[in-house]
């Protein structure tokens, strides 16, 4: 796919939540037609289809894997499921973008990472908050230097719930659990501004089922920058995110992965106030990670620039070792990394 005018077909694979919320997204954009869906139940994938006019419904991953009409498939799984259903998709020659998080650990996403290069294929996680353009407007400002050397990062992701144990956040075999589902936001963050961090300390609150209720991390560079990030799924928190540098800071009062503002504080200066442009859609549209998506397939890419797959590999790495220093193990995983190096 070469043609920059040329529109791109979608599967979804998957029927819930995030997944009519992307593809919401998608039926409004002109140059994307979403052409099929792809369901473990029929019922659920006609259903699907007939909401959002998609023209083939397939009662199966591979199904929807082989349908021939389809240029790239949005995988919207449970994490636990990412690595069979992507690694489907791959095999069949889809391109594919992959919920975030990738996949429940390192070995898996390293897994899909051969296997997509190995076969000259598309595929990206749903970083979607990488493709956010405020969100870009501020790393821009931070590595132009206008803080100076980033000294600390601070984010922060809660849910009040309560989740029930049987919710898919407590089930372990589900990849439940506060760090894979939310903090991969903070992590995330972090590491866009730092890159991979040389050490991790963490601890964690455990649900009876195994799987971490809250978790609080301590990232160290070895150039002497820190990242503190939290994570949970007791208690709503604030969402906010600092980055203070030896010249100055920015603070993101709310929403730090889909920014409506930021400030910026210089020494010496007043705040700057920056205000998302409304051009770029509502701070919640999964539009703009469509568009990288449709951009890099139209450029002959198999890899996006906004959300590398080696900057993927590096956040799976330090979500493992989080998990390690905490003790949460999912099912059949005999050993995560005790370090992200």
């Amino acid at each position: 796919m070469t043609d920059s005018t040329e529109t791109v077909r979608w599967g979804v694979l998957a029927t819930g939540g995030i997944a009519a919320a992307f593809t919401a997204d998608l039926v409004d954009l002109p140059d994307a037609e979403v052409v099929a869906v792809g369901s473990r139940s029929r019922a659920s994938a006609e259903a699907f289809a007939e909401r959002f006019g998609i023209g083939r419904a397939h009662g199966s991953w591979a199904e929807l894997a082989a349908d021939a009409e389809v240029d790239v498939v949005y995988v919207a799984t449970p994490h636990a499921a990412h690595r069979a259903a992507a690694g489907m998709c791959l095999e069949a020659g889809r391109a594919v973008l992959c919920e975030k998080p990738f996949t429940l650990n390192v070995r898996e996403a390293a897994e899909l990472v051969a296997l997509a290069r190995r076969r000259g294929v598309f595929l990206m996680e749903a970083m979607w908050m990488y493709c956010n353009p405020h969100l870009r407007r501020l790393k821009a400002l931070v590595d132009d230097g206008a803080i100076g050397e980033v000294r600390t990062v601070q984010a922060d992701f809660g849910l009040a719930g309560p989740f029930p144990p049987a919710h898919r956040l407590r089930d372990p075999a589900q990849g439940g659990g506060a760090l894979l589902d939310l903090g991969v936001y903070p992590v995330s963050f972090a590491q866009l501004l730092l890159g991979e961090p040389s050490d991790v300390a963490a601890r964690a609150v455990l649900s009876d089922e195994g799987v971490d209720l809250q978790t609080g991390a301590l990232l160290s560079w070895d150039g002497g920058a820190l990242a503190s990030v939290h994570c949970s799924i007791v208690g709503g928190t604030a969402g906010t995110a600092s980055v203070t540098g030896s010249h100055g800071r920015i603070d993101i009062p709310d929403g730090f992965f889909h920014p409506e503002t930021f400030v910026l504080h210089r020494d010496g200066r007043d705040p700057e106030v920056f205000t998302a442009d409304p051009a770029d859609g509502p701070r919640t549209t999964y539009r703009h990670q469509a568009r990288e998506v449709m951009a890099s397939l139209r450029a002959g890419r198999t890899e996006s620039a906004l959300v590398p797959l080696d900057g993927t590999l590096a956040v799976m790495r330090t979500l493992d070792a989080i998990r390690e220093r905490v003790g949460v193990r999912y099912p059949g995983e005999s050993g995560l990394v005790a370090t992200p190096a």
